[in-house]
């Protein structure tokens, strides 16, 4: 090898820049670690050109999610289970993991345990909360507001319990169902009942019983529905009516029972028919003109009358004597004669009923004969 001239440095080609062969580096390797391996093991300083946390070369790529075996879809669809986003309304899974003196604590899986107040725990009244949830009890929960400053959301199972009982009730009412249900108080109006949790209202006019109506406390009641109105909270029953369907299922047009007189009104008097009653309007009582019912008839006289009409929706029953007077005006000058053929003139009467159907007139024209 030649020397080079003094004052001149040799420039490299890289073209003919010979490469060392890796054997050569593979032995230097193994020479150095040899002779470290005799020594302490020293830590490598900390590199100086690691990338930022927002640098663009720490971000994964598609390309590095497809070399792990994840395409971009199914890591997305990872991170969105993790992506919890509550909103108020929403109904959630949730697990009971404690019972406090205010309330009880629920894991629905947010950063932060949610809340529900002791209030919240039933639509119907409770001692405690262990009457209705356990540790550890799953169960679904309604969210009723935003999370607060700490991150926590608060809950509700008696939203839940408001929004299926209304929706029960509206069935039961389109079934047209007869209900029980125990009376917890009376006022000045009515009876107040429970049903499906909600409460619910008897006006005094539709509870028919000759107890005080102060005395209808803790009596289970059979009732039908009047208005469900979810939107102003109205849910109205009938006591009347349930009685007079299910008293209306043994009796029929044409039929003669036995009732009292319980009521007198100026346009008719109520006639009690074993529990339920039936209305005698003043133009049903004689064929004769009548001024007034007070005339012909007293509170608790016993009687016959006849039925001429059922009419199980509005829970009425009509009644006539009308129809039982052998002479016009029987009834104003000898009641009981019209009593005594009351039967007699009752199957005559169905007879015409039948004769009107046969030759397709109304019946109910035979009411006015």
């Amino acid at each position: 090898m030649s020397e080079n001239p003094a004052g001149k440095v040799q420039e490299k080609n890289p073209e003919k820049e010979t490469s060392i062969p890796e054997e050569t580096i593979s032995n230097s390797v193994s020479e150095e670690f040899e002779e470290n391996s005799n020594n302490e093991l020293k830590e490598d300083p900390i590199p100086e050109n690691i990338p930022a946390a927002d640098d663009s070369s720490s971000r994964i790529n598609k390309s590095d999610l497809e070399s792990a075996g994840f395409t971009l879809d199914e890591f997305a669809s990872l991170l969105s289970k993790y992506d919890y986003n509550f909103k108020p309304g929403d109904i959630v899974n949730g697990t009971v993991f404690a019972l406090e003196s205010k309330g009880a604590m629920i894991d629905i899986g947010a950063k932060t345990a949610a809340f529900m107040p002791m209030q919240e725990v039933s639509i119907n009244r409770v001692e405690g909360l262990s009457d209705v949830l356990q540790p550890s009890e799953i169960r679904e929960f309604f969210i009723m507001t935003e999370e607060n400053e700490d991150g926590q959301l608060s809950l509700s199972i008696r939203r839940i319990e408001y929004q299926r009982a209304w929706e029960r009730v509206r069935q039961l009412q389109k079934e047209d169902a007869t209900i029980y249900s125990e009376v917890f108080a009376t006022n000045r109006g009515g009876a107040l009942v429970r049903v499906e949790g909600l409460r619910g209202f008897i006006p005094g006019s539709h509870i028919s019983t000759r107890k005080a109506k102060e005395e209808l406390v803790a009596d289970f009641l059979p009732l039908k529905f009047l208005e469900v109105d979810e939107e102003r909270n109205r849910l109205v029953l009938s006591h009347r009516r349930a009685l007079v369907e299910r008293k209306m299922n043994r009796l029929e047009v044409g039929e003669v029972v036995v009732g009292a007189v319980r009521g007198i009104k100026p346009y008719g008097a109520f006639i009690d028919i074993g529990g339920v009653s039936g209305l005698l309007h003043i133009s049903e009582i004689s064929h004769e003109h009548i001024e007034t019912p007070h005339s012909v008839l007293n509170v608790n006289d016993q009687m016959k009358v006849m039925i001429i009409d059922l009419d199980a929706e509005r829970g009425r029953i009509s009644l006539s004597t009308k129809a039982l007077e052998p002479e016009p005006g029987d009834m104003l000058t000898d009641p009981q004669k019209v009593f005594d053929k009351a039967e007699e003139m009752a199957a005559r009467y169905k007879q015409m009923l039948l004769e009107q159907a046969e030759e397709g007139e109304d019946p109910i024209a035979v009411m006015t004969i």
